[in-house]
């Protein structure tokens, strides 16, 4: 779990309440009775260092956002800006345009040099005043470009496509001899990043998908027979569709990636379904993007421009499937498709996520200060660490079907454990 440092740091820092190097968080912290003590890996925690790598007067830093849009993004973009400018007095911060590929100069807008007029009230707006994009760039191109505009920071904004990349970007630097500092600030509105308890925009995401379900359930209820499906986002993990069934309480079916289930069948889906419909004459349902891909035909396997599997869509499946059904049971339904997933992402931060934005922006900019490279700014425990870059990607975060979360849902919807498969 050793994070590189670029070499000896020689300027003091205008901060205060150091955290020392050796400093570490156990990833395990409950010790079970009768077994050994295990404490998995041990991170270096984050925060200020007493002494820095670069001397703040002569650093330039840049700035890029990458992948889909998430709640909060500008907020970040602010508060790294605020804490170099103000905290640190770095003269001058770079934010590249349109992702990855802004670092190319052959393909990219003209990067901006940002202010504290330009950055001032963006944190009350959706998306990202940069821009973003997604798929790769020419690794050597992008860090002969950041050498030629003497970037001596680069603060990467997105997910696990993003934070591989900024992993390459610390790797070529290194190839080049050039002392790059490359941090990552974990973004997915999916909450599904190892070593993360929480990622920004999660919380947001969850206000809107209940406002979302509220109006379902209201359809539903209204009419005979109503069935309203909401699909929200997860593509590989189902914390969205769990939360916000918990958070609502008017969920009757919660569908997830990590839970395979069947469709027909006296076990499957479309039995509870007409079972529910017989008893109470109404149901909501809510279906995660990954969940049940295995059932819809059509080619799999096929990769988008950052290398993630082209999902199907599960949501109209569900609805041509819930209509052929009843059907041919001869009994009448209405089905109301809601898919707010893009109204997810664009939505400005809430509260909670604007605070967990700028400190995800503030210790990023502690650790990069302090010459660290190679990592991405993780939290375990309540406790912001520093992650491996490496490490990061290797796997995701994924609901546990035994965990406290999932049997919530559970008892919330009052569904089967299992939908035709054990």
């Amino acid at each position: 779990m050793e994070i590189t440092t670029l070499g000896e740091c020689c300027f003091p820092s205008p901060k205060k309440n150091f955290v020392h190097d050796q400093d570490r968080m156990p990833e395990l912290v409950v010790f079970r009775q009768g077994v050994a003590p295990e404490t998995g890996n041990l991170f270096e925690l984050a925060g200020p260092r007493e002494r820095l790598f670069f001397e703040p007067g002569r650093t330039r830093a840049g700035i890029v956002t990458c992948g889909g849009l998430c709640p909060g993004l500008n907020n970040v973009i602010r508060s790294l800006f605020l804490e170099l400018h103000y905290g640190y007095g770095v003269p001058e911060v770079i934010g590249f345009r349109g992702g990855y590929q802004g670092l190319d100069p052959r393909c990219g807008q003209e990067p901006w040099i940002l202010t504290q007029q330009m950055v001032d009230k963006i944190h009350k707006e959706g998306g990202t005043i940069l821009g973003t994009s997604r798929g790769p760039v020419d690794m050597d191109i992008a860090v002969e470009n950041l050498i030629r505009r003497k970037v001596d920071i680069l603060f990467c904004i997105g997910g696990d496509g993003t934070q591989r990349g900024a992993y390459a970007l610390y790797e070529t630097a290194k190839k080049h001899g050039y002392p790059l500092s490359v941090v990552g600030v974990p973004k997915t509105i999916d909450n599904d990043v190892q070593y993360v308890m929480r990622t920004f925009g999660y919380l947001t995401a969850l206000d809107e998908s209940r406002r979302v379900i509220d109006a379902a359930h209201t359809e539903a209820h209204s009419r005979l027979n109503g069935i309203s499906l909401v699909k929200l986002m997860g593509r590989n993990a189902g914390f969205i569709a769990a939360g916000a069934t918990i958070a609502s309480q008017d969920v009757n079916f919660t569908l997830v990636p990590e839970l395979p289930f069947q469709l027909e069948g006296p076990g499957g889906f479309l039995a509870a379904l007409k079972k529910r419909i017989l008893a109470r004459s109404h149901a909501v349902i809510v279906v995660a993007e990954g969940a049940g891909q295995d059932l819809i035909p059509g080619e799999s396997g096929v990769k988008d421009a950052s290398g993630h599997t082209r999902l199907k869509e599960i949501g109209l499946f569900l609805r041509e499937k819930m209509e052929a059904f009843f059907k041919a049971e001869a009994i009448p339904v209405t089905i109301r498709y809601f898919d707010p997933s893009y109204q997810l992402c664009s939505m400005p931060a809430n509260c909670e996520d604007a605070i967990m934005c700028d400190q995800y922006a503030r210790q990023a900019v502690h650790a990069a200060m302090g010459g660290k490279t190679g990592l991405v700014i993780g939290m375990i425990h309540g406790t912001f660490i520093h992650v491996p870059s490496g490490l990061i990607v290797t796997a995701k975060k994924r609901l546990d079907l035994d965990g406290l979360i999932w049997q919530a849902v559970l008892a919330a919807t009052g569904q089967p454990a299992r939908f035709g498969i054990i």
